[in-house]
């Protein structure tokens, strides 16, 4: 079959000319009955049921065929990590598809776009990079905060494509709006900010807030954009006076040592002091509650001596005077001499011997 039909092409080609690598001589018109004549003959040959009779209709079929054929290129495929963007005689008709297998008027009626839209896009501010190469563009990173100092600043934007139709066709230079925007945003943030807490303890806080402003004006712009971080790369004084205010920020640093230092004296010897206070008060208080009792227990020991001397006078004197004598003299040197011994001669006493003694025996007690 396969050497017959060659046969019958070998002459002219299927379309009327000349097979590529034959004669360049020029073959027959293409025509709708040398189509006819040849379907006829590889009816007759093979016996194919053609579906159709006659050339117009054997024409027509193609034709239809054709169509048919166009409109199946009408189906597109979008990718996990694409949108579709699907353009009606060059016009966005404000439609766009997610992943998967969709259909949509195939060329030149329709035309369908699949830009990636995962893709995490940059745009420098402030500075530009190439390589290991940095240049700063003052005219972007110089900005005013709110006490009147200038801070010299370079942030990172990152986005992705929300929304690849109004990406594409709401904004002329989609990447240069969100630049221009940021720096909008981002003046307006520093402008509320003081510079030493945009140094240190705001900086989170401004990358927060100018990314929210940042998203909700290009959400009114319709731009298509999620905006993924602001991210501050230097935030630095100008360089004309870096050096005085880092002479600043130095003495500002031995200040707060210097109180801190203060402070933790203070927190150190405060309670000590309180402490001693408190001690000083409880033993006051405590002397003062001694003496209170003593004196009521000698105004009560004196009001029982006088009960007893009322009731019993020469007893109560006799006993006073013993017990006054018995404490005069129990830590005194006694010596007894008896009145008949000695003959009226007065004895000898060694009193120094004596008293070396009973000094002896009191260190020896101790």
């Amino acid at each position: 079959m396969n050497k017959s039909i060659s046969k019958i092409f070998s002459l002219d080609g299927p379309w009327g000319q000349a097979p590529s690598g034959g004669s360049n001589k020029p073959g027959r018109p293409i025509t709708p009955e040398s189509i006819d004549d040849l379907l006829k003959d590889l009816k007759n040959k093979y016996n194919f049921k053609m579906p159709f009779k006659g050339g117009v209709k054997g024409f027509s079929f193609l034709i239809l065929l054709a169509i048919i054929l166009w409109l199946l290129t009408g189906f597109y495929r979008v990718e996990p990590d694409e949108q579709g963007v699907e353009l009606l005689f060059g016009k966005w008709n404000e439609r766009t598809t997610a992943s998967g297998l969709h259909y949509f008027f195939p060329t030149p009626i329709g035309k369908t776009l699949t830009p990636k839209v995962e893709a995490i896009r940059k745009i420098n501010v402030g500075f530009r990079s190439n390589g290991e190469d940095t240049r700063d563009v003052l005219e972007e990173s110089l900005m005013l905060t709110s006490d009147q100092n200038i801070s010299d600043l370079d942030y990172t934007v990152l986005f992705r494509v929300k929304d690849a139709g109004q990406f594409l066709f709401n904004l002329r230079d989609p990447e240069e709006t969100v630049k221009v925007i940021s720096e909008s945003v981002i003046r307006e943030v520093v402008g509320k900010t003081r510079l030493e807490d945009l140094l240190t303890i705001s900086r989170q806080s401004v990358e927060r807030e100018s990314r929210t402003l940042l998203q909700d004006l290009l959400d009114e712009y319709e731009a298509g954009i999620l905006i993924q971080s602001i991210q501050l790369q230097d935030v630095n004084p100008p360089r004309e006076v870096i050096d005085a205010f880092d002479d600043v920020q130095k003495a500002k640093q031995d200040k707060e040592k210097t109180v801190n230092q203060a402070e933790a004296y203070s927190n150190t010897i405060v309670p000590e002091a309180r402490g001693n206070a408190e001690k000083i008060l409880q033993e006051a208080e405590g002397y003062k509650n001694k003496l209170i009792k003593q004196a009521e227990g000698e105004a009560s020991r004196f009001l029982q001596v006088l009960e007893t001397y009322q009731s019993a006078k020469s007893t109560t004197k006799k006993r006073i005077y013993l017990e006054t004598m018995r404490d005069v003299l129990k830590n005194s040197n006694k010596f007894m001499i008896d009145n008949d011994s000695g003959n009226g001669v007065v004895p000898y006493l060694p009193l120094n011997e004596l008293t070396k003694n009973k000094n002896s025996e009191s260190q020896n007690e101790k």
